[in-house]
């Protein structure tokens, strides 16, 4: 992305709103599970990654593994061997998000029940 396309999309007055960026890196349906696949800090190879999120199609998990990849949230390594291993991991990047991720989690749990909101159901209770 060019600067000023960047300054053109990220542009408060004349202040870059870092939230939007923040959203833009781990925004989605599947960044934030994926990240939080890979917090154990153990190399996770794509076909975990896949059985423990429910629902996601490879395509969708390539291409949100690739995006966090170029943002230098998860590291790919690949192995040459027959057949071929990758493994994930999340980067010291990748892992500062955690504490924050973590905080916001303790925000929404303390308020669900008072918005008697069912996260996992999407409806009013």
């Amino acid at each position: 992305m060019s600067k000023k396309v960047m300054d053109e999309t990220y542009a408060v007055g004349n202040l870059l709103c870092p939230i939007r960026h923040s959203i833009d890196i781990i925004g989605g349906k599947w960044k934030l599970p994926i990240i939080c696949v890979l917090t154990s800090g153990l190399p996770t190879r794509y076909s975990t990654i896949k059985r423990r999120l429910t629902g996601i199609t490879n395509m969708m998990l390539a291409q949100s593994l690739k995006e966090l990849e170029s943002y230098g949230i998860v590291h790919r390594q690949q192995y040459n061997e027959v057949p071929p291993r990758v493994e994930y991991t999340l980067t010291d990047k990748g892992k500062s998000i955690i504490p924050p991720l973590m905080k916001l989690g303790e925000w929404g749990g303390s308020h669900m029940q008072e918005d008697k909101f069912c996260v996992t159901c999407k409806s009013m209770k």
